[in-house]
């Protein structure tokens, strides 16, 4: 794929407009389910497809530098990204990904809109057996060894388990999870989630009406109007207040009236931080 060759390099340029990457690696033992390399070694499958990644972003850094050559010739060189690529280029030719140069904010900027493969952040899932999702396992630990390395995080998830729990009603979902050591929240599909939230600074907000209850994906940080413009323009262009309650205050109370009448709606302005679980109804005027 690396070298432009087949589907594999349409798959490349799909995920180069992805914001992070998931690497599903296998950490569990099964002689029923054939490895197409005859053996289960997760830091081998790791790597395998990190040096694609990183054979990728070379070839892109180089052709750039290479044109950089004629651009400092003619005076148009943008110098910010020249020493962005020549310190990129420096970790990938060290067996490191691209996110390990050492980049000041206008060399960032400069190269934002390469797509890097390697310079994205990755969580690698660790799918392990039933059994091993509590704790993990030893395939587990060497590839958080190469978690580690790379500065990526590492969550277990059991694709077993998941196709288990789509068949199950909630009551027997919660028990059979128990019985495996783990709670609906802190494990597989749900964990993955939670950390890629994480990684990117995301965090989600609701609107609640009458007849449907959405929530919306922001950055941590937003500020009340911009956390508007993401249901509409027009909400940000003439944002007057956000009505808020937080989620808990809100199940809690169990009404958006029951919640105004204990004083746990609040009325907040245009320099509000908007919070995970806020539930806000946004008055505007255009």
């Amino acid at each position: 794929a690396s070298a432009g060759e087949g589907l594999g390099n349409q798959f490349l340029a799909t995920i180069r407009q992805c914001d992070a990457i998931v690497h599903v690696v296998r950490c569990f033992e099964d002689e029923n389910v054939i490895h197409v390399d005859g053996s289960v070694d997760p830091v081998r499958d790791a790597e395998l497809i990190n040096l694609e990644l990183a054979l990728s972003d070379l070839a892109q850094v180089e052709k750039r530098l290479e044109r950089m050559k004629k651009d400092r010739k003619s005076g148009k060189a943008n110098e910010a990204e020249g020493t962005a690529l020549e310190k990129i280029a420096a970790v990938l030719n060290n067996d490191e990904p691209a996110r390990n140069a050492k980049l000041d904010d206008a060399e960032e900027e400069a190269i934002k809109s390469f797509g890097l493969l390697t310079k994205k952040k990755m969580i690698y899932a660790a799918n392990v057996a039933d059994g091993d999702l509590a704790e993990g396992n030893e395939l587990v630990d060497k590839l958080r060894v190469v978690a580690e390395k790379e500065g990526a995080k590492v969550v277990l998830v059991s694709a077993q388990v998941e196709a288990e729990l789509v068949e199950l009603e909630l009551e027997d979902k919660l028990d059979f999870l128990e019985a495996l050591g783990v709670g609906l929240d802190d494990c597989g599909l749900r964990k993955l989630v939670k950390e890629v939230y994480d990684i990117l600074t995301l965090q989600t907000y609701y609107t609640s009406g009458p007849t449907e209850t959405r929530a919306w994906t922001i950055k941590k940080g937003w500020l009340a109007p911009q956390a508007a413009g993401v249901i509409h323009g027009d909400f940000e262009r003439g944002f007057i207040r956000a009505e808020t309650i937080s989620y808990d205050d809100l199940v809690e109370t169990g009404s958006e009236a029951e919640a105004k009448a204990q004083g746990k709606l609040r009325s907040e302005g245009k320099d509000y931080v908007v919070q995970e679980g806020d539930v806000i109804l946004f008055r505007f005027n255009v």
